[in-house]
């Protein structure tokens, strides 16, 4: 395990969490970077790209930097606030010269613990998938080898890529900055994990315990999909959204007709603050998501079997939003290390 720690850091931890004590339940405070929160699974790096805090330095000073697009305009953190938990607050965010984008922004918490990246998965590592978003044109639409032209000729960025990975700024020191500082965006604080792995049983309330039975018990089913610590189980699915899908999902990665309008189940971790909903932003709010499962779905041949009207009362509709919304981690969006 990486241990690094900021005096300044913690002091701002300390004073923004005074007045919350009783909220904190049995946790350590502040947990250093890169610690895997109580339940989760130790974060693995690869061999080329061990974690080092210059690295991570390099990786989260690109992130902010609009210098990544074609016109420098925008940046990776365009379209990933951190308040949001590293989403965004659009259906379609806007990439350069205002295009709109075709899918929704995903949070980028947990990004470490993903099998594969894409809503179809097409995408094998986190280091590769920082490439999607620099030459797609509705994105920075711009190319990883002019990109790093850019980044030489500031002084700066060749002194913190020389000490991150002994080389001046090029593709292979871009992409495994950038995927050095995602891996660190780890959400495990929230009021639920108080509860379920730290042990503070006042956490939570009532209806949100009720809505938590609900949510794992076999008359939603919720927990099949949306299981683990990260509240995915990272499948391929269709949830009857549509009887007629205008992006094709999982299929544009593998050709198989058996995949169409199937797309990677995301996680629920901070799902309150990551609206609008599903892989075309959709839903505008928690309420819709519960009532479309709560109908049972369009049909649609490939609709996962699991997915079927539920007959949920308003009060345990209102329950599971609540228990949805104890998924929030206000730590993690206010950690002032993840800020610009």
């Amino acid at each position: 395990m990486i241990k690094l720690f900021w005096p300044y850091f913690v002091v701002a931890i300390v004073v923004a969490l005074s007045c919350n004590k009783e909220d904190l339940g049995p946790i350590h405070f502040p947990p250093e970077l890169m610690e895997a929160p109580k339940g989760f699974e130790e974060i693995e790096f690869p061999d080329d790209n061990a974690f080092s805090q210059s690295r991570w330095d390099l990786g989260k000073r690109l992130f902010y930097d609009p210098i990544m697009s074609l016109d420098s305009t925008i940046s990776c953190a365009s379209c990933h606030n951190s308040e949001l938990a590293f989403s965004d607050s659009v259906s379609f965010s806007l990439g350069v010269s205002d295009r709109l984008g075709n899918r929704n922004a995903p949070t980028l918490a947990n990004v470490a613990y993903h099998p594969y990246f894409t809503r179809e998965g097409g995408v094998p590592t986190l280091e590769m998938q920082i490439l999607v978003p620099i030459q797609e044109h509705d994105e920075f639409d711009f190319n990883i080898v002019l990109l790093a032209e850019r980044l030489k000729a500031d002084s700066s960025y060749v002194k913190m890529s020389m000490e991150a990975y002994d080389r001046e700024p090029d593709a292979f020191a871009i992409t495994r900055s950038l995927a050095c500082f995602e891996r660190s965006l780890v959400s495990g604080y929230s009021r639920y994990d108080h509860y379920e792995s730290y042990g503070d049983l006042d956490a939570l309330t009532k209806s949100e315990i009720n809505g938590m039975d609900l949510f794992f018990s076999e008359k939603t089913n919720c927990s099949n999909c949306h299981g683990g610590f990260n509240f995915t189980n990272y499948n391929f699915e269709n949830n009857g959204l549509y009887e007629e899908y205008e992006d094709v999902g999982r299929f544009r990665f593998t050709g198989n007709e058996e995949d169409i309008a199937r797309f990677k189940i995301p996680s629920l971790r901070n799902i309150e603050l990551t609206a609008p909903y599903m892989h075309d932003g959709s839903l505008q709010s928690l309420q819709q998501v519960i009532d479309h499962y709560d109908s049972g779905g369009k049909n649609h041949p490939h609709k996962n079997v699991l997915i079927k009207p539920l007959n949920l009362t308003e009060q345990e509709k209102e329950d599971l939003i609540a228990f949805l919304k104890s998924l929030t981690d206000d730590f993690f969006v206010t950690n002032p290390l993840f800020k610009s």
